[in-house]
Parts: structure tokens; sequence; C-alpha cells
């Protein structure tokens, strides 16, 4: 986090809380480059000379929405994993954690979705060492299926990354009304995702398996 930031360090928690919460439905609504401070200042009911005191930009706002949900999703993680030791375990809390935070955040979800590569440098970088050590961790649970023989031949990078995509799309379809809640929706999706990837295993371990009973069969039929 970059460290002259008053918005963290003056700023009350529920103010802050609250600005932040209009700022990302307004870029929510109108994207990052149609928004304006002027629009949050109207949306949140605090001046424009309070929204500069504590934010000299644009970038500043859409940086804070964006690091404080990756660093909330990814403290809230930590402390559930510590708890598990199986990787399917683990695996299921890092759907889990993801989809609880994003259905309860969905304006925040529509930013982070849509807005990525809005966000400038310097805060850029600091986002990127956040994001990177949540696709670690993603990374190494599925590695630890991988040792435990629970995948197929896929390639890892490909495999986490489609999960974080289907993860961080739920927001484009997702209706409260029809869909399943939280905990069911992470559980279908853990669903799919291991279903996917051990198929790929399954069919070749299926075909292997094939091939060596035709091959018993035959050699019985030479001894007979």
């Amino acid at each position: 986090m970059p460290r002259s930031n008053p918005a963290q360090t003056d700023t009350p928690p529920n103010k802050l809380k609250h600005i932040l919460g209009h700022a990302a439905r307004v870029f929510s609504e109108k994207g990052f480059e149609g928004a304006s401070i002027r629009d949050i200042s109207r949306a949140s009911r605090v001046s424009l000379a309070g929204l500069y005191y504590y934010f000299e930009s644009k970038q500043k706002l859409l940086y804070l929405i964006q690091s404080n949900a990756f660093t909330s999703i990814l403290r809230r993680l930590e402390e559930r994993l510590e708890a598990a030791q199986k990787p399917e375990q683990r695996l299921r809390i890092l759907i889990s954690n993801h989809i609880e935070y994003f259905l309860r955040n969905p304006l925040e979800m529509k930013v982070l979705a849509h807005e990525e590569d809005a966000l400038e440098a310097p805060y850029r970088k600091e986002l990127l060492e956040i994001k990177r050590r949540y696709y670690e961790i993603a990374r190494a649970i599925f590695d630890d299926l991988r040792r435990e023989g629970e995948t197929g031949r896929i390639n890892p990078r490909v495999a986490v990354l489609s999960l974080f995509g289907m993860m961080n799309w739920v927001y484009k379809w997702h209706n409260p009304k029809v869909d399943p809640h939280a905990e069911a929706l992470g559980d279908a999706i853990a669903g799919i995702f291991l279903h996917g990837v051990c198929n790929g295993k399954s069919e070749n371990g299926a075909r292997t398996q094939l091939l060596r009973d035709r091959s018993a069969e035959q050699r019985v039929r030479a001894a007979g």
C-alpha cells in the first residue's frame, strides 16, 4: 500500500467505507472514465473539498476499492486455510471464500472485473503484488492436488486462471431470487472445476485400462 495515504490513516473507518461504497456504485454505473469526483460527491453527500482532502484523484479511490477488496479476501482466506489440510478441502475454502465476499459486494466485484486496466502506476504495481499472493495460494493448492493424483494433465496456470474466471464473472448472471446462495454456489463451482479437471484424467485412465484389459484377454487366448 502507498505509505502516504491519508485516506487510510485519517479517515474514520465508517466514513471511508461509506465513501468507497458510493464510489464503487458510481464506477459500476458510469464506468471509471465516465465518472467524476463530483458524481461521487453527489452520491455520497460528501463535499468536494472533503473528498479531495482524503483522495486526491479518482485513481486513489479506484485503488482503495480494489486493494481493500483483495486484502479482505486474502486475509479471510489465510485465516480459514489454517484449519484445512487436504488439498480438495483447501480448494473448496478458496472458492467459497471468494464467492461469499463477492455476493456480499457485487458492485465492488463489477469494478474489479471491469476496471482492472484503468489503474495506473504506482497503484497498479501495489495491487499486482496483492493479486500475485492470491494467485500463488491458489496455484499451491492446485499443485497439491496434482501431487495427490487428483488432476489430469492440464496446465496449472490455465486451470487456476480458469477457476478465477468462473468465480469473477458470477455477478454477470447471479440472481439471488433463483440461483443458489453463497455456500451452495461455491460447492457447485468446486464440483464443476474438479469434475472437469478430473475427467481429463479419468478418460485417459479409462482408455489405458481398456487397453490393458484387451492385452490381458489376448494373452489368455494365446495361452489357451
